[in-house]
């Protein structure tokens, strides 16, 4: 396939299973955007992206700050409040940011790593003419959800963006997949922090999701007022209590303080689940396997991460 430069015609072809998005789609009506498309790929196609991606790996490798980074947040945060700064965190949510990745700008990425024509060529021929995309006015958008290959270009398409987080010691940008936290001592920085990352995203054809992207203040004056933040096309972000990023919530506080309010719904909500479909047709030792496997590890996602207060670890 590397050779030739494509892929056979079946590997192009999946199925897009739609997975509801908010955890309270019980209890309000759906619409399209409260759905989240899963492509299903053949098999074959997804053996061939672990090979592909087994042999050009060196090509596709992105910035250390791309991982999975709550502990480091914390790390940061703490740093800033121990030395008596206040700090000024900013959530910044992408609309429907998968399925908008813009392919010619992720190519361009690619040739600025001096990619192989081969593996470029290979790479155009698996993207485009593929039936999972998403299609607007006879463009292509999108890598699939469900690829192998698909967050690993995804990070090279925003990894640029990352590798600014190393501006000074003063602001920080963390980045992962989709989820891009900024951190500034400043409120004036974090407003320059801002505008940097909506100059990128606009150069990437991607768009900022103004309504859930959020403020938040952490230190000694974090119920000061503060002056709203303003993006570049004019947009007001306002300043929250609380902030979710990668599941868990952080909250407005004078030191890093989590909220595990939710976590104890999400168990309590799983637990009834389970109770209502086995009722008491299955044995003690079954009930408490499936609340083991299936409700625990829901309570304690992210703690390992999390500073926990007496009464939080007391419950």
């Amino acid at each position: 396939m590397l050779s030739v430069r494509c892929v056979p015609r079946g590997f192009k072809f999946s199925y897009i299973v739609p997975i509801p998005k908010p955890k309270d789609y019980y209890s309000k009506p759906l619409k399209c955007d409260d759905f989240r498309g899963i492509a299903m790929s053949p098999i074959l196609s997804k053996v061939f992206e672990y090979c592909l991606l087994e042999k050009c790996n060196y090509f596709l490798k992105t910035s250390d700050t791309q991982f999975d980074s709550r502990y480091s947040v914390r790390t940061i945060v703490e740093s800033f409040v121990r030395k008596g700064s206040t700090v000024n965190l900013c959530a910044i949510d992408l609309s429907k940011a998968f399925d908008k990745v813009n392919l010619h700008a992720l190519f361009i990425k690619l040739m600025k790593r001096n990619v192989p024509i081969q593996l470029l060529s290979l790479l155009e021929n698996m993207l485009f003419d593929c039936h999972s995309c998403v299609k607007w006015e006879n463009v292509m958008f999108g890598v699939r959800q469900g690829s192998v290959l698909a967050p690993f270009l995804f990070a090279v398409f925003l990894n640029e963006l990352s590798d600014t987080c190393n501006l000074d010691r003063n602001r920080f940008i963390v980045v992962y997949a989709d989820d891009i936290l900024l951190i500034s001592r400043s409120v004036v920085n974090l407003e320059n922090l801002i505008h940097l990352c909506e100059r990128e995203l606009n150069w990437l054809d991607m768009a900022i999701n103004y309504k859930k992207s959020c403020c938040l203040r952490i230190g000694p004056r974090c119920d000061v007022s503060c002056a709203n933040i303003i993006s570049l096309t004019g947009q007001v972000l306002p300043w929250t209590n609380v902030i979710r990023y990668l599941g868990i919530f952080i909250v407005q506080s004078r030191t890093f303080k989590c909220s595990i309010d939710e976590a104890k719904r999400s168990f309590y909500r799983a637990a009834n689940a389970i109770f209502g479909k086995i009722s008491r047709f299955a044995s003690e030792e079954v009930t408490l396997h499936f609340l083991k496997t299936k409700c625990v590890p829901v309570l304690l996602y992210g703690l390992e991460a999390l500073p926990l207060n007496k009464s939080q670890i007391f419950y």
